[in-house]
């Protein structure tokens, strides 16, 4: 009896550690069948920001200084410094002559710039091919201009301040050196009438009204 007993615990034992060895076994692979294999990803090595470089004191660019604004608006020329730099009256030639005259008959009294959109008014009449080809045959061409008298101009004081002043505004218009604030303009009549003209009005400037 005691041997069937003891074979009995025996092949207990032994069915015991088997069933050990078999579990283990198993729930190793189903492990490694589930669970995948997380391989290190590699790590970039950060690279260090790149930083803006201080300029050193050699290069540092130069402060603009504001005391130089003064000098530099002094030196931009104006239309009366326009008029100064221009050649003494001497010898003119006829077409320029003829230019100064209607300058300083229309427009001596006025201001320069009033001078000078009179003085391109008979520039671009000349120019335009609606009008004669020359400054004098626009002066001088019939009922255009009342200080005409038949084809002459009267007396003009050449000494005169106001003559050596339409003589370098002729130079100028001609030139076309500065810009009238009448540009483009082929008409003019005096402020005080209104002829009613069916045109393109452009400025008034001093006593005259400019059209194109």
């Amino acid at each position: 009896m005691s041997r069937k007993l003891d074979k009995a615990s025996a092949l207990a034992v032994a069915l015991t550690f088997t069933v050990t060895i078999l579990s283990a076994d198993g729930s190793g692979a189903i492990a490694q069948a589930i669970t995948p294999r997380l391989e290190p990803l590699p790590v970039a090595a950060a690279e260090p920001a790149a930083l803006p470089l201080a300029a050193s004191p050699d290069e540092a660019q130069p402060a603009f200084d504001t005391a130089d604004l003064p000098a530099v608006a002094a030196a931009r020329p104006t239309l009366a410094d326009l008029v100064a730099d221009q050649p003494s009256t001497g010898e003119m030639s006829r077409e320029l002559e003829c230019l100064a005259g209607a300058i300083y008959f229309e427009a001596k009294s006025e201001s320069l710039a009033g001078q000078l959109a009179v003085g391109r008014v008979i520039v671009n009449r000349a120019r335009s091919g609606r009008f004669p080809a020359s400054y004098c045959g626009v002066v001088f061409q019939r009922s255009q201009f009342s200080f005409v008298r038949g084809s002459a101009m009267p007396t003009i004081n050449r000494a005169s301040r106001g003559w050596q002043t339409a003589a370098a505004m002729a130079r100028i218009a001609h030139d076309g050196s500065w810009t009238s604030p009448a540009e483009g303009a082929l008409f003019f009549h005096a402020a005080r009438v209104s002829p009613g003209w069916r045109l393109t009005r452009i400025a008034r400037v001093d006593n005259h009204v400019f059209y194109r």
